[in-house]
């Protein structure tokens, strides 16, 4: 059985993870005014940092980006404009 991680491809079935992914790569910590502590492991926000100024779990935001949940709520999409 193939397996369904990212391998940093669009992916037929995770667009909206894709979608979400390559937002938050696009955008760094102070265009949003977050500090920036020390190295970061990841370009633009981490999870986190994306899931707190969405006013989200991070464990949701986790879910969307993976796949495992297919139906954000109104502040996800939102939080992108």
């Amino acid at each position: 059985m193939p397996s369904r991680g990212y391998r940093g491809g669009v992916s037929q079935d995770n667009r909206l993870g894709d979608y979400l992914r390559a937002r938050r790569e696009l955008v760094a910590p102070q265009d949003v005014g977050l500090p920036v502590h020390g190295v970061r492991r990841v370009a633009g926000l981490r999870r986190e940092e994306v899931a707190m100024l969405a006013g989200i779990s991070s464990d949701y935001y986790l879910r969307l980006e993976q796949g495992r949940d297919r139906n954000p709520s109104v502040q996800v999409p939102s939080c992108w404009r």
